[in-house]
């Protein structure tokens, strides 16, 4: 997440290791601490292990998609519009978002507690969007959060890779959860 202001060490090696994690799950605290640019004793001063690390990540996951979701949806009066702007707001937040996919959080009852209170808020506006007309109400709700789901992803995807703006692949991604793909009329 590009930034004005200095990182410090620990949120050079957080930013880091979110890059790293999505283009590699398996990579080492060796491999991320050289990605920050930080030595591995520093690394270490800072995150007890890989869990420490991986625990700090999805707080700083579940946080600043909180911030953004919240920031996107101030004075917003239908589910639809919630959830097309909470998608545009967190499509930048993919690999943070990836993660808490990814990552088993079961050790950790408060992390996994608040990435389900996100999917609930996600579903309840989904719910609120079917009764608006926006979804039909025979499409199964986790259906289309799954879709939900996947199209965060894919859209941090497209624009890491070069191939869409921000903005495309926000109207994209949003495009696709309510038309599907067939050719527009």
């Amino acid at each position: 997440m590009p930034t004005s202001k200095r990182l410090t060490s620990a949120d050079a090696v957080l930013e880091a290791a979110f890059e790293i994690l999505a283009e590699d799950p398996t990579a080492s605290l060796a491999d991320i601490a050289e990605r920050a640019g930080v030595g591995r004793a520093t690394l270490h001063r800072l995150f007890s292990g890989r869990d420490d690390l991986m625990h700090s990540l999805a707080q700083r996951a579940v946080r600043e998609m909180d911030e953004a979701a919240e920031r996107a949806c101030e004075g917003v009066e239908s589910h639809a519009e919630a959830l097309r702007l909470t998608l545009a707001a967190i499509i930048p937040l993919g690999d943070r978002y990836g993660f808490l996919l990814r990552e088993p959080l079961d050790d950790d009852p408060k992390i996994a507690a608040e990435f389900e209170r996100q999917l609930q808020e996600i579903r309840d506006a989904v719910n609120g969007a079917k009764e608006e007309g926006v979804f039909g109400a025979a499409v199964p709700t986790e259906w289309i959060v799954q879709a939900y789901d996947h199209l965060v992803y894919a859209g941090w995807e497209i624009i890491r890779d070069g191939h869409a703006t921000h903005e495309q692949a926000a109207n994209l991604a949003w495009r696709t959860l309510t038309k599907g793909l067939g050719a527009v009329q």
